[in-house]
């Protein structure tokens, strides 16, 4: 990558999003944001994601991809008729699994990336965490970023700064990054919709907190 070159990054808000426009931020001269309404429940990180994206002075663009949340009812993100799943299930994806969301987000983004002339996207997927959904593996980018460019005939690069990092890790980044207590205190994970340390029960507020617990000891230790 080149720091004259401009970036769009997937931005939600969220913990992982939020570590990563700051990356882009210091990466690249000139970062956008898009932002994806998918009928989502936790829809108040929308909301998040603009004050961050202003704050930091990137320009933010959200798109309505609503018909995704249409397609398959079976996810406890978009269907509050069904209850979340708290832990991964044995032979399973967890409910909260929505089939296709990071091929979307990323397909649509290369779109307008190009009418903007940004050519590098950057995205918070990780398969190092637990929950192992199919879209957030290295393969998957991989594979996505080649087809984009026969698609396009164009030449995007695809970047994943938190691929190979847990929850500590990403928590140890966005301190090198000087912006931890941003992240801890204004981005919204939480399936259920909660700023901050979040409801504290749902699989993505335990993820988050254990990791944050874990780096803060971490970070004890080394100072001892």
């Amino acid at each position: 990558m080149k720091k004259n070159e401009a970036a769009l990054v997937c931005f939600s808000g969220g913990q992982d999003s939020t570590t990563c426009l700051f990356w882009a931020k210091k990466h690249f001269s000139r970062v956008e944001a898009v932002c994806f309404t998918y009928g989502q429940k936790h829809s108040l990180e929308i909301e998040v994601a603009r004050k961050i994206a202003a704050d930091a002075a990137v320009p933010f663009q959200l798109l309505d991809v609503s018909l995704l949340s249409q397609l398959d009812r079976n996810c406890s993100l978009v269907n509050s008729a069904i209850e979340m799943d708290q832990e991964k299930p044995a032979d399973k994806y967890p409910n909260t699994f929505v089939p296709g969301r990071n091929m979307i987000f990323l397909t649509f983004a290369a779109i307008l990336a190009r009418s903007k002339g940004i050519f590098n996207l950057v995205t918070g997927v990780s398969e190092a965490d637990y929950s192992g959904y199919p879209d957030c593996r290295d393969t998957f980018v991989r594979s996505l970023n080649v087809t984009l460019n026969l698609a396009m005939d164009e030449q995007f690069v695809i970047h994943t700064p938190l691929m190979n990092r847990d929850k500590s890790a990403v928590w140890e980044l966005s301190d090198e990054l000087g912006v931890l207590d941003l992240v801890r205190r204004e981005t919204l994970t939480c399936y259920n919709g909660v700023k901050a340390e979040g409801c504290g029960h749902c699989p993505a507020c335990k993820l988050r907190n254990e990791g944050l617990k874990k780096y803060l000891h971490e970070k004890e230790q080394k100072t001892k």
